[in-house]
C-alpha cells in the first residue's frame, strides 16, 4: 500500500514538472493529452498477443492494449484506439493523428531515424513460419536464403529490412495491410513467412497446418513504445512512468498474463 501511494505522489509530482516545462518544446503531447482529458493510441489490432480484436465484440485486446489502458487509468484520462497499420505507424505520430503508438513494435534504427522510443518493456526475436509440407525444407536459416524460396513479409514491419539484408538469394513477397504475410502462407503463396517469437507460437497453435520449422531465433531486438521523436517532455514522462510500473511488475505480470514470460 505505501509503495503504491509513493508511486502515486511521484506520477503526480511528474505530472506537474512535465506541465511547468512543456514550452521547451512548443506544446508536448502529455500536455495535449491532460488538457484534451484524452490519451490517443494507435494500434494495428493484428498482432495477437499484443494488438487483436475480440472476433465477438470488435473491441481491441492484448498485452499492449492492457499496458494503454493502464497508462490512461494512471494519467486520468479516457483512452481513444486510432486503427492505424505497420506501414503508417511513423506517418501517423509525424502527423499528430496519435499520441503514441503501442502495438509490439520493436527498436530498429531505421525507425529511430524518424519516430522517439520509449525505454524497452521487453525483447523479441524472430523465427520461421511455414507449412507442414514444407518444414523438412527447412533445417536452418540458411536454407531460406535461396533462390527457390519464397518469403513473405508486412510493408512496415521490421522484418521485411531483415529479410532484405539477411536473406538476400530468396525471392520476396511483400503483402500491404490489412491483408498479413501469413495468410499468403495458408494460401500456398509463399513458403515461408518471417514471425517474431511474439507471434510465432500463437499463429502455430491456431492454424494446424502451420510450424515453426526449427527454433534458432534470429534479430534480437528490445520492444519499445514509438512517439513524435521531438517531444522530449512525454519522452521523459513515459521512461519515468515505465519505470516506475517495473518496480511494482506490472510489465511482468503482464507478460506472464500474454504468455510471454521470456521477456525482460
Amino acid at each position: 500500500m505505501l509503495r503504491q501511494k509513493l508511486q502515486a505522489l511521484a506520477l503526480g509530482l511528474i505530472l506537474a514538472l512535465g506541465t511547468a516545462t512543456a514550452g521547451a518544446a512548443d506544446v508536448s503531447a502529455l500536455n495535449k493529452v491532460l488538457d484534451s482529458g484524452k490519451l490517443r493510441v494507435g494500434t494495428t489490432g493484428d498482432f495477437n498477443p499484443m494488438s487483436f480484436k475480440d472476433p465477438e465484440t470488435k473491441e481491441y485486446m492484448g498485452h499492449q492494449v492492457d499496458a494503454a489502458k493502464q497508462l490512461a487509468t494512471d494519467m486520468g484520462v479516457e483512452i481513444e484506439f486510432v486503427p492505424t497499420d505497420w506501414k503508417t505507424l511513423i506517418n501517423g505520430i509525424v502527423a499528430d493523428k496519435y499520441d503514441i503508438v503501442m502495438t509490439g513494435t520493436s527498436m530498429t534504427v531505421g525507425r529511430a531515424k524518424a519516430a522517439g522510443y520509449t525505454i524497452p518493456w521487453g525483447r523479441t526475436g524472430y523465427l520461421p513460419l511455414t507449412r507442414k509440407d514444407q518444414a523438412s525444407r527447412f533445417k536452418s536459416w540458411g536454407d531460406l536464403n535461396q533462390a527457390d524460396v519464397t518469403i513473405g513479409y508486412n510493408l512496415g514491419t521490421s522484418f521485411a529490412d531483415f529479410v532484405k539484408s539477411r536473406l538476400p538469394k530468396a525471392k520476396r513477397k511483400e503483402v500491404e495491410s490489412p491483408a498479413r504475410d501469413w495468410q499468403e502462407l495458408l494460401a500456398g503463396r509463399v513458403d515461408v513467412t518471417i514471425s517474431s517469437t511474439l507471434e510465432a507460437g500463437k499463429l502455430s497453435s491456431t492454424h494446424e497446418s502451420l510450424v515453426i520449422p526449427f527454433q534458432e531465433t534470429a534479430n534480437s531486438l528490445p520492444l519499445s513504445f514509438m512517439v513524435r521523436q521531438d517531444d522530449q517532455v512525454w519522452l521523459n514522462f513515459l521512461n519515468n512512468w515505465m519505470r516506475m510500473k517495473n518496480e511494482i511488475g506490472f510489465f511482468k505480470s503482464l507478460n506472464q498474463k500474454w504468455g510471454i514470460e521470456g521477456q525482460d
